[in-house]
């Protein structure tokens, strides 16, 4: 069977991250198995529109440079994507991170078996600082949208991908639309998030033997800035995770929608918790620090989806399943 041709989609917002966009694309077109062609995809803000136009002009490869043909967003950026897309599956990259040169080729063989919609791939951090913060624990490196401690190991079949580092074949928008709008990112507003596991969990309701993979031979670097280096963030983030869970359980109900975090939260946190007050007993750095993080994660995360579980009831923020006019 031949390989699909992939096109890739990257999603920016800001100026700020002009070299790691540079860097974002570079990695693309170094790959083993090149793409069809790389989409950047510019989020309601014309000036890096034509920064990039112009840095793309010329380029050697096919590199397209387009608007955001929907509301501000990551989703409604990444559904323009996907519209203007010409590749049997569509890839995204976070514009704050590189691929190794084997991320396509990874992804593409996922897709030998037809029934496979989606393949994700291994985010590892890069930390601003030089190295992980001691009371970080990896069971929460989904805070800095990487791959955590608790996801099993190999190519393995998953309820859902992370966007950062993930694909789709071109069918699973023609059955299930597009991502969520109102949901996920909006520049650097509050860090909501949860649009992948969304739309993952509706592909999955519109073909009910859809598979959906992650392997982690798929590898990405994300860079971690400093400030989401700090507690801080880190109480934020879980937060707003909260509040997004919430919004999906509301979409998709509690049972499927929290059916992953469930296990997370009955096997992987208290393991981590032990771990944590384990190396604290043993003299070892940050040990009591991130028994602590966990248990505040937690606590954040059950506060952001008690107060999203209220204001769904009362009818405040939801968000739109969008149709999506596939391209190719």
């Amino acid at each position: 069977m031949t390989a699909p041709a992939v096109s890739v989609v990257i999603c920016v917002y800001t100026e700020d991250r002009w070299e790691d966009i540079l860097a974002a694309v570079a990695s693309v077109r170094a790959q083993s198995r090149p793409a069809l062609e790389t989409l950047v995809v510019v989020d309601h803000n014309p000036a890096l529109l034509d920064r990039l136009a112009a840095e793309y002009k010329e380029a050697h490869g096919p590199v397209r440079v387009l608007a955001n043909a929907g509301p501000r967003g990551l989703s409604a950026g990444r559904n323009t994507g996907v519209a203007a897309s010409k590749g049997e599956v569509i890839a995204f990259l976070d514009d704050d991170a590189v691929a190794e040169r084997d991320w396509l080729r990874h992804f593409a063989e996922g897709y030998a078996d037809p029934r496979v919609l989606a393949v994700g791939g291994r985010t590892e951090p890069v930390w601003a600082s030089g190295r992980r913060p001691p009371w970080f624990p990896e069971e929460f490196d989904w805070v800095v949208g990487c791959t955590y401690r608790g996801l099993p190991p190999g190519r393995v079949r998953v309820r859902n991908v992370l966007g950062g580092n993930a694909s789709f074949r071109r069918a699973a928008f023609e059955l299930a639309g597009g991502f969520a709008t109102g949901i996920g990112r909006d520049g650097d507003r509050r860090p909501l998030g949860c649009e992948e596991t969304e739309l993952c969990i509706r592909i999955s309701r519109a073909r009910p033997d859809a598979v959906l993979l992650i392997d982690d031979r798929a590898v990405i670097h994300h860079r971690v800035p400093e400030v989401r280096e700090r507690f801080a963030y880190f109480r934020t983030r879980t937060y707003a995770e909260g509040l997004s869970k919430a919004l999906v359980a509301r979409s998709v109900g509690a049972a499927k929608g929290l059916e992953s975090e469930r296990r997370y939260t009955t096997r992987v946190l208290p393991a981590g918790i032990v771990r944590g007050l384990r190396d604290a007993v043993l003299a070892r750095p940050g040990g009591a620090g991130r028994a602590g993080a966990i248990v505040a994660g937690v606590l954040g995360a059950a506060g952001g989806y008690a107060v999203g579980s209220v204001q769904a009831r009362r009818g405040g923020p939801w968000f739109a399943v969008p149709p999506v006019e596939v391209g190719g």
